[in-house]
Parts: structure tokens; C-alpha cells; sequence
């Protein structure tokens, strides 16, 4: 088993059929949480106007994982 960090984005709008989520693989929690403060400054730095019609967060979650054999592909 190897240990891997999900990095877990959510996305709410009013009046969507659901919250929208996009997720991406990183092998250390130094990395995670660097693309989720990269991620967080990005949405943050958006107009008032967009942050008052959506709300979003991201989480770095741990995982113990199969080994993974895409990983060297993706750039991850």
C-alpha cells in the first residue's frame, strides 16, 4: 500500500441539480496543500459579484492506496 493525498475541490451555485467536484491525486500532503492554496487564492481572488453567487472549498484528504500505475503519466 502507498499513502496518496486526494485533493477534493467542491463548487456550489444557486439553483444547480448538484454540487460540482473535481479531484486530483498528489504523492505528498506538501503538494495537496499547495494546490489547494493555489486553488483557494484563485477563487478568492474573483469579483465580489461571483463570490456572493458561489461558494467553494477544498480538502486534502490521506488515502492509503494500491499502487498506482498511472501516476508517472499524469503528472501528478
Amino acid at each position: 500500500m502507498i499513502k496518496i493525498f486526494l485533493l477534493l475541490m467542491l463548487f456550489s451555485v444557486p439553483n444547480a441539480p448538484s454540487v460540482k467536484y473535481t479531484a486530483l491525486i498528489y504523492f505528498t500532503e506538501e503538494e495537496c496543500i499547495t494546490a489547494k492554496e493555489n486553488y483557494m487564492t484563485a477563487y478568492n481572488s474573483k469579483s465580489k459579484d461571483y463570490l456572493n453567487v458561489s461558494k467553494s472549498n477544498a480538502y486534502c484528504i490521506e488515502f492509503e492506496s494500491f499502487p498506482l500505475t498511472t501516476m508517472k503519466d499524469i503528472g501528478a
